[in-house]
């Protein structure tokens, strides 16, 4: 089963950011709520005003299922968009071009989850009000798989930005890292360390020991800085790039930037899904979470160049060939139709990489900003499409 979270920026023909999320909304519903529900998606409201979120209202069995139902609710979506409001959506970690003043936070019901935060996080910031992330939940269906599951996923996810980082624009300028929104996300809760942690989580053993480790001392954290009630308990607060998901009784991960196109986000997901499963079968050794999170930090700044401290290194790409070669002998024949996708990224660079290189070339020939809108107007038609950005 799995379940997808999708976020996209609405974006005018000129890839301006439009902070217009609650009037779309108010369009379908008549009415402003969090999320309209159509037959086989919902979508709605960010943090973001000009951000909104797309999600199945059930988890997907197939792959194939997953890529046409999601791609499918994103062309109804943005034909809307396109008819009243000449916009369209736009992908990838974080908006390329927007200033911070040019959105706003959603100030409608809910608004008091988004005011609690800004008591005490600084809320004008890019780790907030410029990130876009691509979210899979895994279900659970016991104790003992979910905290296996979990912690396969710490070591999982300590190398995955090398294939999912989709940011490496910010405010109209080309940054030293590969991944941007993971680096603005490990900062953007920094008055609170307990809630993120080093984003790669530490091992857990039971569902008591998470919640008395983890949900018990940001909880404690909270109420020292006197944080609204409704913040505390709350295993939604909990910032990890792995989250386990009660309500849910799924395993949420949080590292993936949003990427280009549905069929780029399924293949992630059979990636991760395929890795997972070969982990468990063939017992594959836990690293040390020290040394996870060391390579993790490397890979958001140098991607698949990065110097890594795992038995499969030097470098995040030798690993990542090794994650490959896993997910390959344990995909599903469904799952091995989309790791193409993953085997391009581990050989030609990230999504991140992709556009880096095609905004220096165009830039050769035209203004750096025209470079960025050139590029990213077809990431805009790669989504549309549903056709990878490679």
């Amino acid at each position: 089963m799995l379940g997808p979270e999708h976020e996209f920026s609405i974006v005018d023909e000129n890839l301006k950011a439009l902070p217009i999320a609650d009037k779309v909304i108010k369009d379908f519903r008549g009415r402003i709520v969090n999320f309209v529900e159509k037959s086989y998606f919902s979508f709605g409201k960010e943090l973001q005003l000009h951000v909104m979120e797309f999600k199945p209202n059930k988890p997907f069995r197939s792959p194939a299922t997953f890529e046409e139902k999601m791609h499918s609710a994103i062309l109804t979506i943005w034909d809307f968009l396109e008819r009243k409001y000449k916009a369209g959506l736009l992908g990838t970690g974080m908006h390329p071009t927007l200033r911070l003043e040019e959105t706003g936070i959603w100030p409608h019901r809910h608004r008091q989850i988004y005011k609690a935060y800004g008591k005490i996080f600084n809320l004008k910031q890019h780790g907030w009000l410029n990130i876009q992330s691509f979210q899979l939940n895994l279900p659970y269906f016991s104790e003992r798989k979910a905290i296996l599951i979990h912690n396969i996923l710490a070591n999982v996810c300590a190398y995955l930005p090398a294939v999912s980082a989709a940011s490496p624009i910010y405010e109209g300028q080309l940054s030293d890292y590969i991944d941007n929104r993971l680096y603005f996300y490990i900062e953007n809760q920094k008055e609170i360390p307990s809630i993120t942690g080093n984003v790669i989580p530490e091992y857990v053993y039971s569902f008591r020991q998470y919640r008395d480790e983890i949900i018990k001392r940001y909880t404690l954290d909270l109420e020292k800085v006197g944080a609204d009630r409704c913040l505390l308990n709350k295993e939604w607060v909990n910032s990890r790039a792995v989250v386990l998901r009660f309500d849910k009784k799924a395993l949420e991960i949080r590292v993936m930037d949003e990427q280009e196109c549905i069929k780029s986000d399924v293949a992630l997901s059979c990636f991760i899904r395929a890795l997972a499963r070969g982990f468990m079968k063939e017992r594959l050794p836990m690293l040390p979470t020290e040394n996870l999170v060391s390579d993790f930090k490397s890979i958001i700044k140098d991607g698949l160049k990065a110097n890594v401290m795992h038995p499969e290194g030097p470098d995040a790409k030798c690993v990542l060939m090794y994650f490959l070669k896993i997910a390959k002998e344990y995909a599903t024949s469904e799952e091995k139709e989309y790791l193409w996708i993953i085997e391009k990224r581990i050989e030609n660079g990230s999504l991140s990489e992709a556009i880096r290189r095609e905004v220096v070339k165009r830039a050769e020939k035209t203004d750096f900003n025209e470079a960025i809108i050139d590029v990213y107007s077809k990431l805009l038609k790669s989504l549309r499409d549903n056709q990878p950005f490679l």
